[in-house]
């Protein structure tokens, strides 16, 4: 039986022997554009905030902002319909976050 594992950055690796061979497809599963890293290191910047501050404002670990930064996770779902919002109107987005 083979076991395979699916990586937060789509990879699929088969697991022997306690540990993970990639397993190469014949075609890409996923296209160029979609696999860019995400651009939340620039709405960051843009509104001049640390990591910190902004996985404050956006209620996520710090550790999913730096996952997202550095392109070993893509922001999915609401997250990523939060950051196109914010990347249009932040200080709306920021000030509403902060009543909730």
């Amino acid at each position: 039986m083979q076991r395979l594992r699916l990586k937060a950055d789509g990879r699929i690796v088969e697991l022997r022997d306690g540990q993970e061979f990639p397993l190469v497809p014949a075609t890409p599963a996923v296209p160029a554009e979609a696999a860019a890293p995400p651009v939340v290191r620039d709405l960051r910047r843009r509104a001049r905030l640390t990591q910190l501050e902004f996985a404050a404002r956006l209620g996520v670990p710090v550790e999913t902002i730096r996952n997202w930064e550095q392109g070993k996770r893509m922001p999915r779902g609401p997250a990523r319909a939060l950051l196109a919002v914010i990347a249009h109107a932040p200080e709306t987005v920021f000030a509403a976050l902060a009543r909730g």
